[in-house]
């Protein structure tokens, strides 16, 4: 049996597609957990667009494919089981035969539970980290398909990849929307200010957007600033991290390379284990 090692902690979870998952990994490791999903992942309302992307897709028009995210291609492999299993077929066939650049290890696992293998992994799992991997090759006269997170057109890799001389088809599969209320997100934050919880542990970019948005409403962004600022702050990965530091914030922890929720239970671990055994003995 493992050690308690978040005994007496209490940790906010705004995650939401993987809430118990996430929770049971803290619980079991001893810490009470603040249940607050904030986002919730959703198909394109509209899933005309999407439909006519992949079709364009499994016409063998394209030369690679950028997956910025493993929901990304779940939720297009999701549209195709319910629309059509022989397109489905065909579209993991067309897969297998273009370039696919992955810009961390969650699309890369979803490509290999398909038996492929991604062609390129980004330098680090970032825009940036595309843009610099993609840098070091020719694009030129290619048609790159785009799997964007979410709605945000990324507009840094779309101009990089058009000053590449590549030519983009950009696909959106899914959206974010709000899943708490505007008063779960703001006991949150008073929990926060307040300091009844010892950390939180953001999973997504899409997180701390609403939660910000809702500080912003209420006027109380500066509260909620300083709050964080006095909190354990886990964050999944680098594209959370990035959203922190805009706001002029540091994780205090961000597991190494592997980034999924159990290596993040453990970062906390570590974090906590260190900081109580500095603390003098009563």
């Amino acid at each position: 049996m493992q050690e308690a090692d978040l005994s007496g902690h209490t940790v906010a979870v705004p995650e939401t597609r993987e809430l118990d998952v996430f929770c049971a990994m803290l619980e079991r490791r001893g810490a009470r957990v603040w249940r607050c999903p904030l986002v919730a992942i959703k198909d394109a309302p509209d899933p005309d667009p999407v439909i006519a992307w992949i079709r364009a897709f499994c016409n063998d028009s394209f030369d690679d494919l950028i997956l910025l995210t493993g929901e990304g291609l779940r939720r297009i492999l999701g549209l195709l089981a319910r629309t059509n299993e022989v397109q489905r077929a065909l579209f993991v066939g067309e897969l297998a035969k273009l370039r696919t650049i992955c810009r961390g290890p969650k699309p890369a696992r979803e490509l290999r539970e398909l038996g492929l293998k991604p062609g390129l992994m980004a330098a680090q799992p970032t825009t940036a980290g595309v843009i610099q991997t993609l840098s070091e090759v020719d694009l030129r006269g290619r048609v790159v398909g785009v799997q964007l997170y979410g709605t945000d057109p990324n507009q840094a890799l779309q101009d990089f990849l058009r000053q590449a001389g590549a030519q983009l088809r950009p696909v959106a599969p899914y959206v974010y929307a709000d899943q708490a209320s505007e008063a779960e997100v703001a006991a949150l934050i008073a929990a926060i200010v307040e300091q009844r919880v010892d950390a939180i542990a953001f999973t997504s970019a899409a997180q701390l957007r609403y939660l910000f948005r809702v500080a912003r409403a209420r006027q109380q962004q500066d509260a909620l600033l300083a709050g964080l600022q006095r909190i354990c702050l886990a964050s999944i990965g680098p594209v959370v991290t990035e959203v922190l530091q805009g706001h002029g914030l540091q994780p205090t922890v961000q597991p190494d390379s592997q980034y999924f929720m159990k290596p993040l239970t453990n970062a906390l671990v570590e974090h906590f284990r260190h900081r109580d055994e500095a603390q003098p003995q009563r």
